[in-house]
């Protein structure tokens, strides 16, 4: 017993040792090793995180947008809506060039570039908009009553021409849904910087933008519901009245191509009716008083543009944007499947048409009053070409669906190029 007690011990020493033996030759990492791996981790985390939150990022365009193109339009969409509302989106982290400043309304743009109507329309994602270097955002359009809109699919792409045709019938949440939104972020806003900067709440909300960043500016996009007469104009005096302290311009939206009932935008006398009536509305506001800007179609012949100019200089209209969408199919799309469905066209198809009206516009209005250029914007030369033609700012929708989050970082890069030294403002009706 002893004996093999005595062989089972030494068999045990064997293999202590043989392990200690093993261990000498493998032993842990030095405590210098361990920081040199951790930082380079932290190094390369750090690194791909700031690529893939920049919006700069080739990921964004090459990978990301592809991606959600497998999707349908619509969902594709929301799914963009719901990635900025909760922060998963990317941000421009350039600071704009001074070349690009432009003043609207007594208030300073950084850049000229705005992200148009219809892609924000329940003023979900106002600041993650803001983050991707958009020198304005404008939400809608939002009606008095929610409304689903129209039956789906509403929404198409012709990705072979860059442009969607949609006939969404304004869906969105409504005035109340939409203004608590609106209230809420703004006095939250103000309130966090009255903390950082040692100022009241009252003098920062007096004083400040409503898009609660400097340089940047909140437009407000207003509709009429589907139900509502034709001739009405209550619809957008309400919305001026609820909405307009939230804002720091609102958009009178006469020309949707996809609801019926909006006439004013052919109809002269519903037209002359609902300017005077938004313009007294906001004149009898008893504090802020937001400017009225009236967004107009690129479908209108050379009679209907001359009285719209008229009338809008006759009330002291304070912008006008141009354009919405199109009905008509222009040759080049004229091909596509997506051609053959009703609605409203979009995207590089449209751009000579807006750039007609722009330049109409600014001829018959003489300078006179800001226009904001939209419709068909998806590079620095398109943007260059709108304020030539007399555009103070402008905006764009289709060409970041198609080109992704780093859109309007692209053109205004492109546009300092093209600048070559002069400022965007000299640019500013320059072929007229």
């Amino acid at each position: 017993m002893f004996g093999i007690a005595a062989r089972s011990g030494a068999s045990h020493a064997r293999r202590s040792l043989g392990r200690r033996a093993f261990g000498s030759k493998a032993q842990p990492p030095s405590t210098a090793r361990n920081i040199v791996w951790a930082a380079g981790t932290l190094t390369l985390g750090g690194l791909g995180y700031l690529y893939v939150t920049d919006a700069s990022a080739g990921v964004h365009k090459y990978v990301t947008t592809p991606l959600m193109r497998l999707l349908d339009a619509e969902t594709a969409h929301d799914m963009a809506v719901f990635s900025l509302k909760h922060g998963l989106h990317p941000v421009d982290r350039t600071d704009d060039d001074a070349l690009l400043e432009v003043t609207l309304w007594g208030k300073r743009m950084s850049n000229p570039i705005g992200m148009a109507a219809g892609f924000d329309k329940n003023a979900e994602a106002i600041d993650a908009l803001f983050g991707l270097g958009f020198g304005s955002v404008e939400v809608g359009s939002i009606t008095p009553a929610a409304q689903a809109g129209n039956p789906k699919p509403r929404l198409f792409r012709a990705d072979e021409a860059g442009t969607t045709i949609n006939r969404m019938g304004l869906n969105n949440d409504g005035i109340d849904v939409c203004g608590d939104r609106l209230r809420s972020r703004f006095w939250r806003l103000v309130a966090a910087q009255s903390q950082q900067k040692g100022e009241t709440v009252a003098a920062l909300a007096a004083s400040g933008n409503r898009s609660a960043h400097g340089g940047r500016l909140l437009g407000v996009n207003l509709s009429k519901n589907k139900a509502s007469p034709p001739d009405s104009y209550d619809d957008y005096v309400r919305g001026i009245r609820a909405l307009g302290p939230y804002a720091d311009y609102v958009v009178i939206n006469v020309s949707c191509p996809n609801v019926k009932n909006i006439a004013a935008s052919s109809d002269v006398a519903v037209l002359e009716n609902t300017i005077r009536a938004v313009v007294q509305a906001r004149n009898a506001m008893p504090d802020y008083r937001p400017p009225v800007v009236l967004k107009i179609g690129p479908d209108n012949d050379a009679d209907q543009l001359r009285l719209i100019a008229q009338l809008a200089m006759d009330y002291r209209v304070d912008g006008i944007i141009t354009t919405n969408t199109t009905r008509s199919r222009p040759e080049s799309i004229a091909a596509s499947e997506a051609a053959k469905e009703e609605g409203g066209l979009s995207g590089p198809p449209l751009r000579d048409l807006a750039l007609a009206t722009t330049r109409d516009i600014y001829r018959l209005t003489r300078g006179r009053i800001p226009i904001i250029g939209c419709g068909g914007i998806s590079s620095a030369a398109d943007a260059l070409a709108f304020a030539k033609a007399g555009a103070s700012a402008v905006q764009i929708y289709s060409s970041m669906t198609l080109d992704g989050p780093g859109k309007a970082r692209e053109i205004k890069d492109g546009l300092v190029e093209l600048l070559e030294g002069r400022k965007w403002t000299d640019m500013i009706g320059a072929d007229s």
